[in-house]
């Protein structure tokens, strides 16, 4: 499944995130890149222990908690302590398919990637190419959104980033390991909980088949849910 998340961030957030990371140095984007991915990387990237990333990073975890449609779509367990990328004229980022376990860094945690997130933070009018191409059961799929808007995509995708031609490409991206691992069990528990969420709001909570529809969903959610 692959969704595209409106205003994880708001305009204003995305210029306090700016403001914050803009300023700062920034390293070769290969730092964070597999082995396969290393040889297709050319980028930069934020140091992830840094002070900008560090409340570039808190701002964008509370928006994310905060978001029923990245909650509903992603059902997270755990999330990637989001970093940031700079993708200026000459920059690419060739196929690949993100590395199935990310350890945290300075910790013992590992984290299961299930899916991948990339959080635009620069308008798509002010660059050129930066799109990024999910391959999909439905073909290539671009995708290059507004300022704070953000893509969710299965990370066992192969995927790139187009060569940028004009300008700069700033993002936030990150993993997600779900509580429930299979992607297409997923897409059903996301497609049933929006039928609900319509059904509630026309008729409300309380109707008949509201109620009906919501047990449903939690019964599937202890059948394949790691909680």
């Amino acid at each position: 499944m692959l969704i595209c998340i409106p205003s994880v961030l708001s305009k204003d957030e995305v210029q306090a995130v700016r403001e914050l990371i803009d300023a700062s140095d920034w390293v070769d984007g290969r730092v964070t890149a597999g082995a396969q991915s290393a040889q297709a990387k050319k980028n930069t990237q934020l140091p992830e222990d840094s002070k900008a990333a560090i409340e570039a990073r808190a701002m964008i975890s509370r928006a994310l908690g905060n978001h029923p449609l990245f909650l509903s779509a992603a059902l997270p367990r755990k999330v990637f302590p989001p970093l940031f990328n700079r993708y200026s004229i000459g920059d690419r980022f060739g196929a690949h398919v993100d590395n199935a376990i990310r350890p945290v860094k300075n910790s013992l945690e590992r984290i299961r990637t299930d899916l991948s997130a990339t959080l635009f933070l620069t308008e798509p009018d002010t660059y050129d190419g930066g799109e990024l191409v999910i391959e999909t059961r439905f073909g290539a799929q671009e995708v290059k959104l507004e300022a704070g808007d953000m893509v969710l995509y299965p990370a066992s995708s192969l995927h790139n980033v187009t060569q940028i031609t004009r300008g700069a490409r700033i993002s936030s991206f990150f993993w997600i390991e779900s509580m429930v691992r299979d992607d297409g069990e997923r897409e059903l528990l996301f497609d049933l909980d929006q039928s609900v969420q319509t059904l509630a709001a026309a008729h409300g909570q309380d109707n008949e088949e509201v109620i009906r529809l919501t047990g449903i969903y939690h019964n599937l959610m202890r059948r394949w849910a790691n909680a």
